[in-house]
């Protein structure tokens, strides 16, 4: 099972209890390697070569198939260089404000951005990141006027955000958990549709008045195109019965990604539908990879 970014990131914290619940259904050990690199691109570009056996697989998050074909050209075709095998969990950015600022809610920040256009600025872990697009897809629908100021990482731009460098962050949540609950940073909104397990009382931006506002990070599991469908039907059985099983979801859910297991052709529809929103906030926020 491969992940495309080094150990201890968030792909890496939500394959292992996903693989603690496989492994019997399976009948055998999933072997974790990590292929760091582009952002997940050198994992992806390894799994369409791979042998189509069903041993090589690639736990994998959305970036590289719904917004890095926007940005750079890639060594794959989004859908037909792979078959998928299903949405495992999906997480949406948190926006996070310093506790020294006026802001109090998401509609504060929207106000204040207004008013005094050069004053604010939001920070991200890069740029073309699903933080940054979350960022500049608010700022589409709601006329925020904020700068970006992209980091190396989520984890300077929390530093920076709990010192007091930065007013406000566009973050994971999983990372966020301990530093909300310690009244370091206060969190107002989450950008997925549903409102997370990890923060139940934060709001989600469709409650709070942008209906339809979804920017949802996901991972699920492929392999290179043409497997066999016998292969197919053993994952994808077996998806589902991870599915139905409350201990092993509930280990993903507090890894700040939102388990829910979705069938091959609705993950499709999602990369689908996700490659030509992203598209268009890429086109319309002139964003340019680094």
């Amino acid at each position: 099972m491969v992940i495309g970014y080094a150990p201890g990131g968030s792909a890496d914290a939500g394959i292992r209890p996903l693989a603690r619940v496989l492994e019997p259904l399976l009948g055998q050990p999933l072997i974790i390697e990590n292929k760091p690199g582009n952002a997940g691109g050198v994992a992806m570009e390894f799994i369409a070569k791979a042998p189509a056996d069903g041993y090589t697989l690639y736990y994998f998050d959305s970036g590289p198939l719904t917004v890095a074909p926007h940005l750079n050209k890639v060594g794959y075709h989004n859908v037909d260089s792979f078959t998928q095998l299903g949405h495992v969990c999906g997480s949406g950015s948190l926006l996070v404000v310093h506790p020294s600022t006026p802001f109090k809610s998401m509609a504060d920040v929207i106000a204040a951005s207004k008013r005094e256009p050069a004053k604010w600025s939001y920070g991200t872990s890069g740029v073309g990141g699903p933080h940054h697009l979350s960022g500049e897809y608010f700022k589409s629908v709601t006329g925020a006027n904020l700068l970006h100021i992209p980091y190396k990482g989520g984890g300077p731009a929390m530093t920076d955000l709990m010192g007091g460098q930065l007013p406000m962050l566009f973050s994971s949540l999983g990372p966020a958990v301990g530093a909300v609950r310690g009244g370091k940073i206060r969190a107002l909104a989450v950008t997925s549709l549903m409102r997370s397990a990890a923060f139940p009382d934060v709001p989600t931006m469709d409650e709070l008045g942008l209906k339809g506002f979804d920017s949802t990070a996901w991972y699920g599991l492929l392999g290179p195109a043409g497997l066999p469908a016998e292969v197919v039907a053993r994952w994808t059985q077996a998806l589902a019965r991870a599915g139905t099983d409350k201990a092993g979801m509930d280990a993903i859910n507090a890894t700040g990604c939102d388990a829910e297991i979705l069938t091959p052709a609705r993950t499709v529809e999602r990369i689908k539908a996700d490659f030509a929103k992203w598209g268009r906030v890429v086109r319309e926020a002139s964003i340019r990879a680094e």
